[in-house]
C-alpha cells in the first residue's frame, strides 16, 4: 500500500533489476507477469494492454500480456485497497526488443556518481537521514528494502505511484511533506535544512 515494485528476474540474482511503478516490457514478445501482495488484496490492470489480475497475500498468481504497440500506457489498482487506492497506479512503457534490453542493462548499474559538490553533499544527506533506512541506492551503502530502489530514480516519468510528474518541484515537495501530497503512505516527513533539500533535490535528479 499503495506502490507497485516490478521485478525483472534473471538466472543470477545479480541481475535482478527493479523499477517501482515503472513496468518496461519488449514489444510483440510475451511476457508472463508473476504477482504477489504483501498487504491487502490489489488487482493489476492495464486497460489498453490487459484484463485484471488479482494479487492475493500469500499467493502467486500469474498472467501474460503482449502488446503489438509501442508507446507509454496507464496502469493502476482495480481492487479497493483502502485510504490511497486511487493513487496506486503506475506506468507501462513497451519498447522495441533492442531497446528494451538496452534499458534493462542500464538499470543493472549501479547509480550515478555525484558530479557537483552540491551532489555530493546530496548523497552524504541521503545516507546520513533515515532515507537510507527505507531506500536502496546501489553503489552505495544504502540497501532497505522497505521503499522503492532509487538506484535510477531521475529516469523514471511518475512519483508516488504515478500522483506526481518527476520534476525537480515535485520531487521538493513529495520529499519535504510526503502526507501533505499522499496521506496514509508510509513515506515519512524528515526534518532538514532548505540547504541540504536541494542538495538532496540535486543528488536524487542525478540518478538517472
Amino acid at each position: 500500500q499503495w506502490w507497485w515494485d516490478f521485478q525483472y528476474r534473471d538466472v543470477s540474482p545479480a541481475e535482478f533489476v527493479s523499477t517501482p511503478n515503472e513496468l518496461h516490457v519488449p514489444l510483440g514478445q510475451p511476457v508472463v507477469i508473476k504477482t504477489m501482495s504483501r498487504d491487502v488484496i490489489h488487482s493489476f490492470w492495464v486497460p489498453n494492454l490487459h484484463g485484471k489480475r488479482d494479487l492475493v497475500p500469500g499467493q502467486v498468481t500469474q498472467t501474460w500480456i503482449t502488446a503489438d504497440r509501442p508507446g507509454i500506457y496507464r496502469g493502476l489498482c482495480a481492487e479497493f485497497c483502502g485510504h490511497q487506492h486511487a493513487r496506486m497506479a503506475f506506468t507501462v512503457v513497451v519498447e522495441p526488443a533492442a531497446k528494451f534490453k538496452a534499458w534493462v542493462d542500464h538499470q543493472r548499474g549501479n547509480a550515478s556518481e555525484p558530479a557537483t559538490e552540491e551532489e555530493r553533499r546530496g548523497r552524504d544527506v541521503f545516507l546520513g537521514s533515515p532515507c537510507a533506512t527505507c531506500h536502496t541506492i546501489r553503489g552505495t551503502r544504502a540497501a532497505s528494502r522497505i521503499g522503492p530502489d532509487l538506484t535510477h530514480v531521475g529516469s523514471r516519468m511518475t512519483l508516488a505511484a504515478g500522483t506526481l510528474p518527476n520534476t525537480a518541484p515535485h520531487l521538493a515537495a513529495w520529499v519535504g511533506d510526503p502526507q501533505a501530497i499522499k496521506p496514509g503512505s508510509r513515506m515519512p516527513q524528515v526534518p532538514m535544512s532548505d540547504e541540504d533539500r536541494r542538495a538532496l533535490i540535486a543528488y536524487l535528479r542525478r540518478l538517472q
